[in-house]
């Protein structure tokens, strides 16, 4: 699956299931870490080329794993159709200088990924301090690889 046709199924399974993905990242010891994370499409800050985004707490064992490892895989799911997105890995937080990116454009894309996602905040003034306060960091994964089962696929369920 190409990169545009790869994107263009996670956002048509982003509409149907809120968003909502599983996050694999790998653990110091090599062992695979998985979290449900909201996620979206959107285009890169810098490059403006399309990538795959979701906002991380600070300070989580996710973004540990990430600093160690800057490789992640996300898996969208609605019914039983499924796409995943492997890549390389570029955070930009407090705590992760994303080199060209300043406090206002950090704000910025932390809103943007928050709506790709799905999001709407009735105060955007209050979601930034909430940001802020929680040292929220954008985690942008660059689309490499996809994996998929056809779309359309249907599973009848066991009796």
């Amino acid at each position: 699956m190409d990169i545009s046709a790869g994107l263009e199924r996670i956002q048509a399974l982003g509409r149907q299931d809120s968003w909502l993905a599983v996050l694999i990242t790998q653990r110091r010891s090599g062992e695979p870490a998985a979290t449900v994370v909201n996620a979206g499409v959107l285009n890169h800050p810098l490059t403006g080329e399309p990538v795959v985004a979701l906002v991380a707490r600070g300070r989580t064992a996710k973004l540990a794993h990430l600093r160690l490892n800057p490789q992640a895989t996300l898996v969208f799911r609605a019914g039983w159709e499924w796409t995943g997105v492997t890549g390389s890995v570029e955070l930009a937080g407090p705590d992760d200088e994303l080199p060209g990116l300043d406090a206002d454009a950090l704000r910025q894309l932390l809103r943007d990924i928050y709506e790709a996602a799905g999001g709407e905040h009735p105060d955007l003034d209050e979601y930034d301090r909430a940001m802020a306060e929680d040292r929220r960091t954008a985690v942008l994964v660059r689309p490499e690889r996809f994996s998929s089962n056809p779309p359309g696929a249907d599973h009848e369920e066991s009796e």
